[in-house]
């Protein structure tokens, strides 16, 4: 069972889910906008059996407590506090796990803040000029503030609005439970501070981040993993393609029936990956049940 925790950190107080072995190797999972740690719920309960699995909300805009004032919401504020995260749990030979825009983030964080940091996967995720995705670019373009996000977000308190295509509808193929994307939008419709974080996130948005993070992978000496869905509606396979031949140790792996949230639509499969990974690298062996069929 997840133990939720909070912690201090310099531009904030966030939330985290910790799970599995405190001696484990370790996961960090960097979820993306409008949702939380909760994303990888399914994954951690298979990893948790051999792994230390530490899941944060970060402030994406499914976050409950408002970061400070000042705080830097850009990709690169976000990879900065995921490593001060890191640094402050004291954690080790950490393998980071990113999905949508916190993919963006993680290849931020292990180009500029590698130093924890054993390995890296990637997941669909923004990448190169996609950031954010095409079809989300005008609602993002559009999030300049308090008001224009709650008017962007009114309809989400319909269960019926949080499956269409442009809101969670086409990001899992398999559907995500009524009550979990209740959870993602409900602070933000309540607070308007979480709005106003929102707004900042959506400001610092940009491509040229994630073009000059492409450019520094070249030269990454982290492991990594591209686990990709192979019937990807926002994130091109192409881009994992790319991924996969710009950095220099990486392994490519499409995953079938799934969209953009692996998570949801294939957590059995991107667990049994990650201890294929991270598990025979960190602890010499992978227990059994956890290695891919």
């Amino acid at each position: 069972m997840s133990t939720h925790r909070e912690i201090r950190l310099s531009q904030g107080t966030i939330r985290y889910r910790e799970d599995g072995p405190p001696d484990g190797p370790v996961l960090v999972f960097v979820h993306g906008f409008l949702v939380d740690g909760n994303l990888w719920r399914d994954v951690v309960a298979d990893a948790s059996q051999w792994a230390r699995c530490i899941a944060p909300d970060l402030p994406f805009g499914s976050h409950t407590i408002p970061m400070d004032e000042g705080a830097d919401l850009s990709l690169r504020g976000m990879a900065a506090l995921v490593a001060e995260l890191i640094e402050k749990l004291d954690l080790r030979d950490v393998t980071v796990v990113g999905n949508d825009s916190g993919g963006g983030v993680t290849q931020v964080l292990v180009t500029e803040h590698p130093q924890r940091i054993a390995r890296f996967v990637l997941t669909s995720c923004d990448a190169f000029d996609n950031c954010p995705p095409m079809m989300f670019r005008p609602l993002v373009n559009a999030a300049r503030g308090p008001k224009s996000v709650l008017g962007l977000l009114a309809g989400m308190r319909s269960a019926k609005m949080r499956r269409a295509p442009f809101a969670f509808g086409w990001l899992a193929k398999h559907g995500i439970p009524d009550d979990v994307t209740e959870a993602w939008v409900t602070p933000a419709l309540e607070d308007a501070k979480i709005r106003s974080d929102i707004a900042k996130v959506c400001r610092g948005m940009k491509p040229a981040v994630t073009l000059d993070a492409a450019a520094k992978l070249t030269s990454c000496e982290i492991p990594a993993l591209i686990a990709w869905a192979a019937e990807d509606k926002f994130f091109p396979v192409e881009h994992a393609k790319r991924l996969a031949q710009v950095i220099p140790d990486a392994r490519l792996e499409l995953i079938d029936d799934c969209w953009s949230f692996v998570p949801e639509d294939q957590p059995a499969t991107l667990a049994a990956l990650l201890a294929d990974f991270a598990g025979s690298q960190s602890a010499g062996k992978v227990p059994a049940g956890s290695s891919p069929a």
